[in-house]
């Protein structure tokens, strides 16, 4: 009989099962022994100190650094530790901005939990001289550095899981911090706004950015009429804020409360992702029968769909066209509601409840507007709800529950199951096995591709046609496989990417949690919400079907492809300033020329040199500033110059002289 290996924790013994340090050991014996910058999917970085340790013989360890070994003898509040503990908290305050009761993240901080846990009651240090610009420059999300406490846990989620690296440490000692690269804003950089970095901030550095106030205004008036639609992944979180436990279902209180703040009609947006299914499906079979741009990935998380564009716009022909549900919503409400509800489309005020801040760029990209008129007008986070439903002194908890309004307020279990990692996989083959096969399926379920892991792959067999295909989530993951695919090595026929890891219950809209478990716990919520209702594939909707008889003709009509498709388009990473060539000037006529890499492979380097050339030879240095700049976001219409805000796609030589020659003329 093999004897378990066991070290001591306060003198009690632990068995080591696995556990990659002492950490995990001390935890399991149901110690919550502090941390700021450990999270179990991360690299250990042991810059907090929060965790010290004192083991025998050894002296003070951190303990998320120390791997467990049997006999050691560990002890996790002496006197001693205790004080380094309370000490290291009132640095940290010392340091921070303390603006408590009006932080966004003041119920959620673990600094301040921290503080009260170690009864921190004041702190003796000065407080640090700094007050640092504050970054709204995105929809998604604000960065206020004065509220870093340099624990580093938002680099590491963006580089490690992210793959993307859009912030980092810069500067040393006292004037170190967190910030993009070459000193610009977020929404100057590649972020690409799936807001994983406001999950993991302990205090209120990086937190959504909030619409709640745009949204009290639209309902006050009266001139509007304010709709909701309800994404999947809230009914099984929003709870979380008012006591429930993780994954537990709180539509019913969730309609309740929107009717209580002033919303004329609550919808569903699983109704949506229906919709989706069916114009997804469809648009993949087609592919698959003509064996083009395969493999088809998923288009309706928007942080990969900017990551793409960013990283890999040569393989935006393989994304569907399909808009996300959120948009297809958006455009179905705009095109439908105003008619019936006897308004203007622009006094229909559409508010999205998403547990994603990529949500929010997605609603102002330009591509999802009509006349100006973006399609959702708001988008609020889970997190945003919780705080108007408190708000409003609604107790949620005690509100009798409410149904959600027809038509678009009913749903298939495939819409449901959106919000959970292989989810939207998983509903597309419920209909894509019957449609290839030409016979209905019984068995619904798609374990293969259910569960945790960041790369999942299954073999679906549909008649006499086998699928090959993939669920990835994180984009560090989603990044290897597009290389793949990039490479031509990429054998999958369909491919569902997810940024946020577990998919939309584990957004950085939802309440905050460091636990992988309460992630599980959501989505887990929305299997057993599918398997309590009637229908279960997105073709069984009649309400689906009646959009399609009253609206859309079918799926992949002209009509159903102006309302729910969309197009990509290859995305600048980084915000550039234009090098000047030939002098500064600001009443000087500005010539850019895009030295970007698609447009120096047509040609621009040359055309950039000889336009430098012509204006020196033509003498009118004085008179023209010719400049090196990227990007103009036409990528495969280049070479493109621009002549005093006008942009030519495809210029040569001749034209672009042409332009400068009559842009002097006109000049008084």
């Amino acid at each position: 009989m093999t004897t378990a290996m066991t070290l001591a924790v306060n003198g009690r013994d632990v068995a080591i099962e696995g556990e990659r340090n002492l950490l995990e050991v001390i935890r399991k014996a149901k110690i919550d022994l502090p941390t700021f910058c450990y999270h179990s999917d991360l690299s250990i970085y042991g810059a907090c100190r929060m965790c010290m340790v004192e083991v025998e013989g050894r002296g003070l360890v951190a303990a998320c650094s120390t791997p467990p070994e049997a006999g050691l003898k560990v002890r996790t509040h002496t006197e001693e530790i205790r004080e380094i503990r309370r000490m290291s908290v009132e640095l940290l305050l010392a340091g921070h901005q303390q603006a408590c009761p009006t932080c966004v993240k003041a119920d959620a901080c673990q600094l301040r939990e921290l503080g009260r846990k170690l009864g921190v009651t004041e702190v003796r240090f000065r407080p640090a001289p700094r007050a640092l610009p504050v970054d709204r420059s995105t929809a998604s999300l604000v960065r206020d550095p004065n509220k870093c406490i340099l624990c580093g846990d938002c680099v590491r989620v963006c580089s490690e899981i992210q793959g993307i690296g859009a912030i980092d440490f810069i500067h040393r000692g006292a004037k170190a911090c967190v910030a993009p690269a070459f000193g610009k804003e977020l929404g100057d950089v590649e972020c690409v706004l799936c807001g994983q970095c406001a999950a993991v901030c302990p205090t209120g550095a990086i937190t959504p950015k909030s619409e709640t106030e745009d949204v009290w205004r639209a309902l006050s008036d009266p001139r509007k009429t304010v709709v909701a639609q309800v994404a999947p992944a809230v009914r099984v979180a929003l709870g979380e804020c008012f006591g429930l436990e993780p994954g537990a279902l709180s539509t019913g209180q969730i309609v309740a409360a929107l009717r209580a703040l002033g919303f004329e009609k609550v919808f569903d947006t699983c109704f949506a992702a229906d919709l989706t299914v069916m114009e997804e499906v469809h648009e993949f079979v087609a592919r698959k029968k003509e064996g083009r741009r395969l493999p088809q990935f998923t288009s309706c998380c928007p942080a990969w769909v900017k990551f793409a564009e960013q990283y890999y716009p040569e393989l935006l022909p393989n994304l569907s066209t399909c808009r996300s549900p959120q948009q297809m919503f958006g455009a179905l409400a705009k095109d439908l509601l105003p008619a019936e509800y006897r308004v203007a489309r622009e006094d229909l005020v559409v508010v999205s409840i998403m547990p994603c801040t990529a949500k929010k760029f997605e609603a102002r990209r330009p591509e999802f507007a009509r006349g100006g008129a973006p399609d959702v007008d708001h988008v609020l986070t889970t997190q945003e709800l919780a705080r108007m439903i408190e708000e409003a002194g609604l107790r949620f908890r005690e509100l009798e529950p409410d149904s959600l309004d027809m038509p678009f307020g009913f749903k298939s279990g495939a819409g449901v199951i959106f919000g959970a990692t292989g989810g939207v996989m998983e509903a597309a083959l419920r209909l894509g096995a019957e449609t290839l096969s030409g016979r209905k399926i019984e068995s619904v379920e798609f374990h293969a591709v259910r569960g945790e892991k960041d790369l999942r792959e299954a073999v679906v067999t549909a008649g006499e046609v086998t699928l090959k295909v993939a669920v990835v989530h994180g984009l560090a993951r989603a990044r290897a496989l597009a290389e793949k695919a990039k490479a031509g090595a990429c054998e999958y026929d369909f491919v569902e990417v997810m940024a946020c890891p577990g998919g939309c219950v584990g957004g950085a809209g939802q309440p905050v949690s460091r636990e992988r478990a309460v992630v599980r716990r959501r989505a887990r919520g929305l299997y057993d919400a599918d398997k309590t209702l009637e229908l279960h594939k997105a073709q069984e909707n009649p309400y689906v079907r009646e959009c399609y008889e009253r609206r859309l003709g079918r799926p992949g009509s002209e009509t159903a492809h102006e309302m729910l498709h969309t197009r990509y388009r290859n995305r600048r990473r980084i915000a550039s300033d234009a090098v000047p060539l030939t002098g500064e000037g600001k009443d000087k006529l500005q010539v850019s020329v895009c030295v970007g890499t698609s447009c120096y492979l047509r040609g621009s380097q040359e055309l950039l040199q000889r336009l430098v050339r012509h204006v020196e030879e033509r003498g009118i240095e004085d008179r023209v500033d010719v400049n090196a700049t990227f990007c103009f976001e036409r990528c495969s219409r280049g070479p493109t110059v621009r002549v005093n805000g006008t942009v030519i796609e495809k210029c040569g030589f001749a034209e672009a002289c042409a332009r400068i020659e009559e842009s002097l003329a006109a000049k008084p």
